[in-house]
């Protein structure tokens, strides 16, 4: 499986992690099921120009000039935020993490191959992929569902597009104007590989000539997938891909999210609550939770009241799953566990169906509440079953945590805050200064947390 990673010249956003914990999910799946699984993640460290990655400035360049920096130094800024962030979210690193600018080489090659075979041509330095040759013998959009007459009716003039044949050709390599700092050497000039390269020479490296799986977010799927599939058969006269899968967008609020418009969020400030548009902080395991129960093709869109909806949700799951241990076991079940076991691998089976899937934990919630209460009965042999479908797919396959314990630190972090506070209150009222006694109670109440003065002492009640 090999998955398009970040090009890292900023904090990775939300729409990113989506897409990541999708495969992360899919990655997770196959090896749960026994499958022996290379996944593969590129970093993006070079070649992704604006405009679809055909001209404009290099985001990397852009950051660096910005933040008087090396690029390299960008690069490892955000590579770092990016594993940070996955960390925080439980997702699993790849099999193999490689980087553009580590696959130069690989790439000239490439470019070489397809120079050879006949679909490309050279102008002033710079090497194009010429899409109208390739189409006379194969389908260039045939992954987007489009074609050639309709691309030149759309297609807009950027001043980069001079030295093509036609504006559909995508670079191959780019030749470095002067002041361009991230340069190669090569057969056509010192410059830097097309951002649609780097993938091809990445995938076929590790994975083969032809390969099982490759994902990536809705927004690739043209032009950046579509001329994968072109490079890739231009060169080894293979279609490189057996399933293509994509994810889809995230909208925050009903609106697509926007750093212009504020309606943009960042991981760590929807974990911290610092931010101006959810209500209160939200866990990272909550937060993948969340998304899961949308499917990955599907739009999903974050707002406070469907996050706190899916906490009180996951608070549910969690606690169903803990009180496991306090069944009590007979010898007969009047629940078919077998059967309701295989409606959460029917659903996992069906394209990674993740909310059927947790729709049926629901149904395994609702079983343990009913035994519990001994409206059921359940043999030991069934009981172990449960739990241990329960365990795979919330810990093994969505990888999701419980905040158990984290809920339990924070407890004792705010007794001893209050407890402070109320040191300090006492030593208030000691020294008559009835203002700041007061103040602290009154305080400590608007907050839920309320004081009450006893023979032994001042105690807290948090509602």
């Amino acid at each position: 499986m090999y998955v398009c990673g970040p090009t890292v010249y900023s904090n990775v956003h939300l729409g990113n992690c989506r897409t990541f914990l999708s495969f992360d999910l899919v990655f997770r799946y196959l090896m749960h099921l026994g499958y022996k699984v290379r996944y593969v993640r590129n970093i993006t460290d070079a070649g992704h120009l604006e405009n679809d990655g055909e001209s404009g400035e290099d985001p990397i360049l852009k950051k660096a000039r910005l933040e008087q920096l090396e690029p390299m130094e960008v690069v490892q800024k955000y590579t770092v935020d990016f594993h940070t962030t996955m960390a925080k979210f439980n997702a699993l690193p790849p099999s193999i993490e490689p980087t553009a600018t580590g696959h130069i080489i690989e790439q000239i090659a490439i470019v070489e191959k397809i120079i050879e075979e006949g679909f490309a041509y050279e102008k002033n330095g710079s090497v194009y992929f010429d899409v109208f040759k390739f189409n006379e013998t194969n389908h260039y959009g045939k992954l987007s569902g489009r074609n050639i007459e309709d691309m030149i009716a759309n297609t807009r003039e950027l001043s980069a597009q001079t030295d093509k044949k036609n504006p559909q050709d995508f670079a191959l390599w780019k030749k470095a104007e002067p002041e361009h700092i991230m340069r190669w050497p090569s057969p056509w000039s010192d410059g830097f590989p097309g951002w649609h390269l780097e993938c091809t020479a990445m995938s076929t490296k590790y994975l083969g000539n032809q390969f099982d799986i490759h994902g990536g977010g809705m927004d690739l799927k043209f032009p950046h997938h579509e001329c994968e599939i072109a490079q890739a058969e231009a060169c080894n006269d293979i279609t490189p891909v057996n399933y293509w899968m994509h994810a889809n967008m995230l909208t925050l609020n009903g609106k697509k999210m926007s750093k212009s418009t504020g309606n943009f969020i960042l991981p760590n400030e929807m974990f911290t609550g610092e931010n101006e548009v959810l209500a209160k902080p939200f866990s990272p395991t909550v937060t993948k939770f969340f998304m899961f129960q949308a499917h990955y093709r599907s739009i999903l869109d974050f707002s406070s009241e469907a996050l706190e909806a899916s906490e009180r949700g996951f608070n549910r799951l969690m606690d169903a799953y803990r009180m496991l241990d306090d069944i009590s076991l007979s010898e007969k079940s009047t629940i078919d566990i077998q059967a309701w076991r295989k409606e959460c691998y029917n659903a996992m089976n069906d394209d990674f169906n993740s909310p059927i899937l947790i729709a049926h934990l629901f149904d395994g919630v609702r079983y343990i509440n009913s035994l519990k209460d001994g409206k059921d009965s359940i043999s030991e042999g069934d009981l172990k079953l449960l739990k241990k479908t329960m365990h795979d797919f919330i810990f093994e396959v969505m990888g999701l945590e419980d905040n158990a314990a984290e809920l339990s630190m924070d407890g004792e972090k705010l007794s001893a805050a209050v407890e402070l506070l109320i040191e300090l209150r006492n030593q208030a009222r000691a020294n008559r200064d009835f203002a700041t006694s007061d103040r602290i109670r009154d305080e400590l109440s608007s907050k839920g947390i309320h004081l009450k003065d006893g023979k032994d002492g001042t105690s807290f009640s948090i509602n």
